[in-house]
């Protein structure tokens, strides 16, 4: 069987493929595909929660153990702003690969499919390899990998080490991959009074000052100052907002919103306790509404993280940080199935408007891994 596998031809026909969340395009198609090509088991774990169907596929090449898993994603944001270049037209130009998904994360996906079909070239693996790409990563991310973790819970199948291929390094291939992600917490705050004449404050109750006092008292100090592999936790506001436009107006409400990224310190709960705490201390006629999307979560350094290292540094001359910051990724699932960590291109482009990535880049992700599978998965 020939299973030579060009990562940079299977990456320009997953981009042509228009899969803004939450379309699939063909995507996952292109994908299935090339998995049955290289001899896997493909399974369609589509889901609807009441909404769009979403695409989502888990492969697997080899029944016994262990099952090393790549994770990922082909659903990509929206196109926007004004490009130079078709951004579902895949185009390899002055050594760069452009397209809306290049970085975030198609490359990513067709690099590890290049790897699994290079080392198939050695032999059959010792024991199991298996991809769990999901159409739902950049949406509402309750239709993508969280389902498909259901159904391989209720298959009874098992997954032991698992590389999400998200774009991990800053500037340079081999610079940081993620071995945890900080928490996020989306918190809407309404405080309402008595609308009145401004002329005239004392018959109304103006809202705004027991806003803002809440606001002082939630940002007044840090929450930490950062553990062993987290930066500080942070809170960010989003939004004060009042709508008013009249001058002579006291308002009857005013609103605010906020983000926190919370490090291993704290606890979705134990933020909400918090927040509730500090505004309860303000009082008032309130309302507060809390969403948290991920908590934290820490891979301890190990045999995964020590596979990467050693084949990032091999390949690209730089030995990954081990790094926590950056937003959330579907990793915050997967960590409670197994031990999970992410590795991938160069995100600087990523979501940005002409995003692209290297060729020898891709050329030597696609090394990594393969590097990656040798070390954790070997043949027979």
């Amino acid at each position: 069987m020939a299973n030579h596998l060009d990562p940079v031809a299977l990456a320009q026909a997953l981009i042509r493929c228009p899969s803004v969340t939450p379309e699939d395009a063909g995507a996952i198609g292109v994908l299935t595909q090339a998995l049955k090509g290289l001899g896997f088991t493909c399974h369609a774990v589509d889901s609807s929660t009441g909404g769009p169907t979403i695409k989502n596929l888990y492969a697997r090449l080899g029944s016994e153990g262990p099952n090393f898993c790549f994770a990922g994603h082909t659903d990509v944001v929206p196109v926007g702003g004004t490009w130079t270049v078709d951004p579902f037209g895949g185009h390899v130009i002055d050594g760069r690969l452009f397209g809306r998904g290049a970085a975030d994360m198609k490359g990513g996906i067709a690099c590890f499919v290049a790897a699994v079909a290079r080392f198939l070239e050695k032999g059959a693996p010792k024991g199991s390899i298996s991809l769990l790409i999901t159409g739902d990563e950049e949406g509402p991310a309750v239709d993508g990998t969280v389902k498909v973790l259901e159904w391989l819970q209720a298959q009874g199948e098992k997954l032991d080490l698992c590389l999400v291929g998200e774009p991990t390094n800053p500037k340079r291939l081999g610079e940081m991959m993620k071995i945890g992600r900080r928490g996020s917490l989306n918190c809407k705050i309404r405080v309402f009074g008595t609308q009145g004449h401004a002329a005239y404050p004392h018959l109304a109750d103006n809202p705004i000052p027991r806003l803002l006092e809440m606001v002082r008292r939630l940002t007044e100090k840090p929450l930490d100052e950062g553990s062993e592999h987290f930066q500080a936790s942070t809170l960010a506001l989003t939004t004060v907002d009042v709508g008013n436009a009249a001058t002579n107006v006291i308002p009857g409400e005013a609103r605010a919103g906020f983000n926190i990224r919370f490090n291993d310190l704290h606890s979705g709960a134990s933020i909400e306790a918090w927040i509730r705490e500090i505004l309860a201390s303000v009082g008032g006629d309130y309302e507060c509404s809390v969403e948290v999307s991920g908590e934290s979560f820490l891979t301890q350094p190990g045999p995964l993280s020590e596979a990467v290292a050693d084949a990032a540094e091999a390949v690209s001359g730089l030995r990954p940080e081990l790094s926590t910051t950056g937003g959330t990724s579907d990793a915050r699932f997967i960590k409670n199935f197994c031990p999970v960590l992410e590795f991938g291109l160069v995100a600087q482009s990523m979501h940005k408007v002409d995003e692209h990535v290297l060729v020898a880049d891709m050329l030597g992700l696609t090394e990594i891994y393969e590097r990656v599978l040798e070390r954790l998965v070997g043949h027979r």
